[in-house]
């Protein structure tokens, strides 16, 4: 499995503002620190804004910080929320003769299955937990 860039993108945002609980964070200064496009950064935002992950301000004092505590947020729930649990194979989409005989579809879903189940097992706090990203980020926000 790969995960989609909006995914991506989603942890990348959680991380940032996670590790920047002291203040808000703003588009400009994410997008900055991880050279992405600020109008996909908008679009990512918004998103984790109506799931409820962010809370974002309008206003000279805007921003955006976490919704709710690092350890709230449930690595398997948010990843279920951007990619979807669409099966990762359709047989029924397109005419096939193996159908009927065939395990792939079930082993697949099986396997996505694994996957969320792992993810459940982890929240945002376990993820930020090292100081080697902690300061990266530390040291962006300083300088």
């Amino acid at each position: 499995m790969q995960l989609s860039r909006f995914s991506d993108y989603s942890l990348r945002v959680l991380f940032y503002v996670a590790i920047n609980d002291q203040k808000r964070s703003n588009l400009a200064e994410i997008a900055d620190f991880y050279s992405i496009s600020r109008e996909h950064l908008r679009k990512v935002v918004h998103t984790l804004g109506k799931l409820e992950y962010l809370s974002t301000y309008r206003g000279k004092s805007g921003g955006i910080s976490l919704a709710r505590p690092a350890a709230e947020i449930n690595l398997g729930q948010l990843l279920s929320q951007t990619e979807g649990t669409t099966p990762l194979i359709d047989c029924n989409r397109q005419p096939c003769r193996l159908t009927a005989h065939c395990r792939l579809q079930g082993v697949l879903a099986e396997a996505q299955q694994a996957f969320f189940a792992v993810l459940q097992q982890y929240t945002l706090a376990d993820l930020i937990n090292d100081r080697q990203m902690q300061a990266l980020i530390q040291v962006n926000l300083e300088g």
